[in-house]
């Protein structure tokens, strides 16, 4: 059996007496452990130069090889074209796009030099799997260098239709070199046709008889891939967690009033803004849900460093204030907002405690929230999942209440539609969409794309 080569724009390290990893990182190292192999990826340091080479620590039989990033890579190609240029485009916010020559040149410089670095640790029957939009033209630049391996790409966000997608300078280069992939998967359907709709009418490509897809003078494959969670892992979690100490803690400050909960990372793509507004929808179309309810949003920071993001955080909390001064009370505030990590173990029994999940992205990859908040839920009296409709998790969730994630008074009727919808209804949504967790964990998403990558012809 052929090693697997994992490149990731960050690499999941193994730390002594760390907790165990999250879902993604656990089932990439157990990809890796099942048939030995190398993760390899930038190591989050920023230093005076690049590596010469890579940092080297063997756990059995894996290898986990990481390099440095210079200040200038990192203003360039991770600042600056993977999270000011792609990061808005793939999420469908041209009005936030940022465009510079010099980011896209030391983009590519930094794939160009990931691959040289790369290309010594691969054998001749290796099978290579690059993650998401930070290194999109490594495929390509390994290709430059002679490697013939299969090598297969996964994109974790959304893939963005064509007429978004030629707002990008260059848009041609990024996809010629997502189209030196044997296999690029993506989150959706949806995600699928928009590629082949680009390739139809931007590069003159078609899909050939046996489903593959030539463009650019290169065959491919684009499949859908929905990435999915450690369903019964977190199940086990949730039935743990809501006995710990931090469970006790909230669900004492709560009292008597029903939980609604939202987790995301500090971004403009998550919505948080527009669900306190909702939040004052919902308690101004309904004063009578004054002091009923508690919602606790956890937003670890993210990009601090940047000063589009330090904006977001002012007016995220300026939002919130404005909702709390308008009906706080002396014994309750309707909106708490936490800017913090909270450890995985911690929120599952959060999520277990709370009558209503609220996940509202304005565009979203998948957004495995939106799973874990569901698998935690207690099977006698489940909470009720209120999901923007432009998550790739609708497409499985089905009975989710469906919302419109830019309308803060269709996101206030289903919070209230959530907090008075009876025990059965919730039971019956809930068991669907836990059948859709099972029949698609995240063990099954890395085995199936790496056995259709191991099943492609190297096309390239």
């Amino acid at each position: 059996m052929s090693r697997l080569i994992t490149v990731s724009n960050r690499v999941g390290v193994p730390t002594p007496g760390a907790t165990r990893a999250g879902g993604l990182e656990a089932a990439l190292q157990e990809a890796l452990e099942k048939d030995g192999g190398v993760w390899f990826g930038w190591s989050g340091e920023v230093a005076e130069t690049r590596s010469e080479k890579p940092t080297i620590l063997k756990k059995g039989n894996v290898t986990f090889a990481t390099v440095d990033l210079s200040r200038a890579d990192y203003d360039d190609y991770y600042l600056g074209y993977a999270n000011s240029t792609l990061w808005p485009l793939v999420h469908y916010q041209l009005g936030r796009i940022e465009f510079h020559r010099q980011q896209f040149r030391g983009y590519i410089a930094v794939n160009e030099y990931l691959a040289k670095t790369l290309a010594p640790l691969i054998q001749p029957d290796d099978l290579i799997w690059v993650h998401d939009y930070h290194l999109i033209p490594l495929g390509e630049e390994l290709r430059k260098l002679g490697i013939r391996n299969k090598i297969g790409f996964f994109l974790h966000t959304p893939f963005p239709p064509t007429d978004i997608m030629v707002a990008l300078p260059h848009h041609e280069l990024i996809m010629q070199a997502l189209c030196c992939y044997d296999l690029i998967g993506l989150q959706t359907e949806l995600g699928v046709r928009a590629f082949l709709d680009y390739i139809s009418r931007e590069a003159n490509g078609r899909l050939e008889f046996d489903g593959s897809l030539s463009a650019y003078g290169k065959l491919t494959r684009v499949v859908a891939f929905p990435i999915g969670i450690d369903t019964d892992h977190f199940v086990k979690s949730a039935e743990r967690a809501a006995r710990s100490v931090e469970a006790r803690r909230l669900n004492a400050s709560v009292g008597n009033r029903k939980l609604i909960i939202g987790v995301d990372r500090m971004d403009y793509s998550k919505g948080i803004k527009t669900r306190f507004e909702a939040i004052d929808d919902l308690l101004t179309e309904w004063p009578e849900e004054n002091g009923k309810f508690t919602f606790l949003q956890i937003s670890p920071p993210s990009r601090s460093d940047v000063l589009s993001y330090q904006e977001l955080r002012r007016d995220i909390e300026h939002a919130a204030g404005h909702v709390n001064g308008k009906y706080s009370d002396i014994d309750w505030v309707p909106i708490r907002f936490v800017v913090k990590t909270v450890s995985r173990l911690a929120l599952a029994g959060i999520y277990r405690s709370s009558r209503v999940g609220l996940v509202t992205p304005w565009r979203d990859g998948m957004n495995l929230v939106a799973k874990e908040y569901v698998a935690s839920q207690d099977p006698d009296d489940p909470g009720v999942l209120v999901l923007s409709r432009f998550a790739g998790a609708a497409a499985e969730l089905k009975t989710a209440l469906l919302v419109n994630p830019i309308d803060p008074s269709e996101i206030a009727g289903s919070i209230r539609h959530a907090l008075k919808m009876g025990q059965s209804e919730r039971r019956e949504r809930w068991q669907l969409m836990m059948e859709a967790l099972r029949a698609n964990t995240i063990d099954d998403w890395s085995a199936n794309f790496l056995k259709a990558l191991r099943a492609t012809r190297s096309l390239n």
